[in-house]
């Protein structure tokens, strides 16, 4: 199996590439140097029959991430199946499955199938349900069968908490947080560590790991464990040094051919996040960046998906490549389709503001005829071009005025009208 590293290294435009190329309007050539730098990835597994190919990284149109996936709790797997038809309606980039209870096989396998975004997992989260066993028993050689079963499955990226050493962890306790460690499988390594007094198995055995995501061309999302979970945490002495060993670890992937992407913080106040991107990028040599918000604020849960988007579209703006979408349910519950949506559709904000900030060719064109739309008084073409058609007509009509060509807000005195009348 060749991936799309190697490929690219050895001037090999692959059809998922050509694909790519056409998408974004990038110089083929172009994207090969990038491919092969490794600061574009394509994440692709060879048994995902039905993906549509996607880049991430450098010069590209800033991606979304939508989280689904059952818990002990909330375990309806036909719910979970709907929000990624959700997700596909609007145009997001990526799904992820975050199961940890269940058929979650079977689960994974279906998502897959039916999707042709590109699908990453969190393998840690699947290992304590498929093992049915507890967090401390679980061998080395388990923690990799599981890896090995989501690649065979056709998962396209994995996040794994690798760069979360021993040496990190003793970090982690002598320099106090608030929230300690958020992040699910950063935590259920952290305890793996403590309660086996051993080294995080990722991170001693990265290269069995790599020849897995070589063999299926899997993506390797590094994970951050030491993500702050919030605003007091964040760029501490913890953070920074795990993205320091994740630098390390993403030369090493690419040694072997293995696209890497790099995640980064939750939580983090506006003026820390353009040094934050910066430090990713020069620590982890280009890398794509895969930010979890950033959330600018801790105090709105409820409305968590505004304060995800803020910090999105700033991150995008200053180099992050890469937005897990967050739902108006942050840290109260599993969201549910009405939140799937609202989140979907705040991170396709956050992006699209990013990327006519970075300059992505069409970027402008589509808010150019939005505009152009508006002049002209067109309400049906305004809310075909609308970010979330069905939400632009809902409300339209539901307000309907005395004259098509006008809204409830302005009537007769509608500016646009106006202009229109006397200068047309």
């Amino acid at each position: 199996m060749t991936t799309q590293m190697e490929a690219a290294k050895k001037g090999t435009l692959t059809e998922a590439m050509q694909v790519v190329a056409q998408s974004e309007r990038m110089n083929p050539q172009r994207l090969l140097e990038l491919a092969a730098a490794g600061q574009v990835v394509i994440p692709s597994n060879m048994n995902h029959r039905t993906l549509a190919a996607a880049g991430i990284g450098q010069g590209l149109r800033t991606k979304v991430n939508v989280n689904i996936g059952v818990s002990r709790d909330c375990c309806d797997t036909g719910l979970e199946l709907e929000k990624a038809r959700i997700a596909i309606a609007l145009k997001a980039d990526a799904i992820m499955d975050l199961s940890c209870y269940g058929k979650t096989r079977e689960f994974r396998r279906k998502l897959i199938e039916m999707s042709p975004l590109m699908v990453g997992t969190v393998p840690v989260y699947d290992a304590i349900g498929l093992l049915g066993k507890d967090l401390k028993a679980i061998s080395v050689d388990e923690f990799f069968q599981v890896v090995e079963t989501h690649a065979e499955d056709g998962v396209d990226f994995m996040t794994i908490h690798c760069g979360m050493n021993r040496a990190t962890a003793e970090r982690i306790k002598r320099n106090k947080r608030l929230t300690r460690i958020v992040s699910r499988g950063g935590s259920l390594l952290f305890s793996w560590m403590e309660l086996n007094q051993r080294e995080n198995p990722f991170y001693e055995h990265y290269d069995r790991l790599l020849d897995i995501c070589a063999a299926y061309d899997i993506t390797l999302s590094l994970g951050d464990a030491c993500r702050p979970g919030s605003l007091h945490d964040s760029t501490d002495a913890a953070q920074v040094e795990e993205l320091i060993v994740l630098g390390e670890l993403t030369r090493r992937a690419w040694a072997r051919n293995v696209q890497v992407m790099i995640e980064g913080p939750g939580h983090m106040a506006i003026n820390e996040i353009a040094a934050n991107m910066l430090m990713e990028k020069r620590l982890c040599h280009g890398a794509p960046f895969y930010v979890l918000g950033p959330l600018v604020t801790d105090v709105a849960p409820g409305y968590d998906h505004i304060t995800s988007a803020i910090g999105g579209a700033i991150a995008a703006a200053n180099g992050a490549d890469f937005l897990c979408f967050v739902t108006p349910a942050e840290h109260l519950r599993l969201p549910n389709l009405e939140d799937t949506r609202e989140g979907v559709i705040a991170a396709r904000i956050a992006a699209h503001a990013a990327d006519i900030a970075k300059g992505i060719p069409q970027a402008r064109e589509w808010d150019n005829a939005m505009s152009r739309a508006r002049a002209d008084v067109d309400f049906p073409k305004m809310i075909e071009l609308a970010i979330d058609p069905e939400k632009a007509r809902k409300y339209r009509q539901e307000s309907a005025p005395a004259k098509e060509e006008t809204c409830t807000m302005c009537g007769d005195m509608c500016p646009m009208r106006s202009m229109k009348a006397i200068l047309d």
